[in-house]
């Protein structure tokens, strides 16, 4: 089999599908891995490395899309990579496809098979290639809303540990999963007042333990929300519908209660965001302005470490690549229920039902797709 690995081309986006050490696992198992030349740059991987690992180094991304039989990324296809997409190819990366009908519909009509790692489940529970990118935005989370809440970068010039004698910012964080604890964790030991909203007794009762009850925890009801919202310096934004869009639980109404020069990250926003204020944004532009509240939406946060969040993503996607190179990716998705559920679009049709939910389309047969 041959995989093909591009050059990321989103906004400052330097991770890179696969690093040296995963190409050399590959290239062991018999396949060929096609790398275009500066993929991994960005990430601290040389070409030179590349090749040290047995892969073949292409210029462009055109001879990668042309001669690969899987193409291995890390964000979603832009315009001018899915123009290159072809029927019966394999691509294997974050699709996000829930809030994006243009990205949906040219995946449609390349006739690809579209596995994103944001559904792929695993057997003891969890999105597993999810994981990893959701801790880091989780990490990143408070670290970015304290540099803009600083004054010099828009915000209302607030320290989250506050100060002798000055009480420390309020940091309010909705939801309780992944991102949410990882959070909670890094915006304590900055020295925040924490408070967590969740609907998920569980989920609260795991944090409040995992925090030895240094973090507040409050069931959410939309009057809850509300009222925290206005008492937030910070508002992390954390809640994931697995493959379908983030719902918006804070109208435009609850943020124009906030204090200005307040900040709002939406870790959300590759799902949509749970803002009805929220639209996506770039390390290059990362925020704006609504309601005097400063909002940092960039759907690629992790892409700010791209060394660290290469070997994470890697650690959790190389084994999926391999079943998907040695089996190909009909047996592959046969024999692996939890592969199989990152299968969102094959052969021009969906077969997610929150995709095809999330634009009231139909839902074509998963099984059909897997048959010879």
């Amino acid at each position: 089999m041959r995989i093909g690995v591009p050059r990321e081309i989103k906004d400052n986006e330097y991770r890179v599908g696969l690093t040296p050490s995963s190409v050399a696992e590959l290239v062991q198992h018999g396949h060929a891995v096609l790398v275009e030349k500066g993929a991994g740059l960005g990430a601290g991987f040389d070409d030179a490395a590349y090749e040290l690992n047995g892969a073949l180094l292409v210029d462009g991304p055109a001879s990668v899309f042309e001669g690969a039989d899987i193409i291995v990324k890390v964000k979603e296809p832009l315009a001018a990579e899915r123009r290159q997409l072809r029927r019966g190819q394999t691509i294997f990366t974050y699709l996000h496809l829930a809030p994006d009908l243009e990205l949906t519909q040219d995946l449609l009509r390349s006739g690809a098979n579209c596995i994103g790692y944001e559904t792929v489940t695993s057997s003891r529970g969890g999105l597993p290639l999810l994981t990893p990118m959701s801790e880091m935005a989780g990490r990143l989370a408070p670290q970015i809303g304290a540099h803009f809440l600083e004054k010099s970068a828009g915000g209302r010039g607030v320290l989250l540990a506050g100060a002798p004698g000055v009480p420390p910012a309020e940091v309010a964080i909705l939801g309780a999963g992944v991102v949410g604890s990882a959070a909670t964790t890094i915006a304590l030991g900055m020295g925040a007042s924490v408070i967590v909203i969740d609907r998920d007794p569980e989920a609260l009762r795991r944090l409040e333990a995992r925090s030895r009850g240094a973090a507040r925890t409050v069931f959410s009801t939309r009057t809850v929300i509300a009222e925290i919202v206005k008492r937030a310096d910070l508002l992390i934004c954390a809640v994931l519908l697995p493959g379908a869009r983030a719902p918006k639980l804070i109208s435009n109404g609850m943020v124009a209660t906030m204090k200005p020069g307040a900040v709002i990250v939406d870790v959300a926003i590759d799902q949509g965001g749970c803002c009805e204020s929220s639209r996506a944004t770039s390390h290059s532009n990362p925020t704006f302005l609504f309601h005097d509240v400063l909002h940092y939406c960039v759907p690629n946060m992790p892409g700010v470490v791209p060394r660290t969040a290469s070997f994470a993503l890697n650690n959790a996607t190389l084994p999926f690549v391999l079943a998907i190179a040695d089996k190909g990716w009909r047996r592959a998705l046969r024999e692996d229920a939890d592969l199989r559920a990152g299968l969102q679009i094959s052969d021009g049709a969906i077969v997610s039902q929150a995709v095809a939910q999330a634009h009231g389309a139909a839902c074509a047969s998963l099984d059909s797709a897997l048959a010879e």
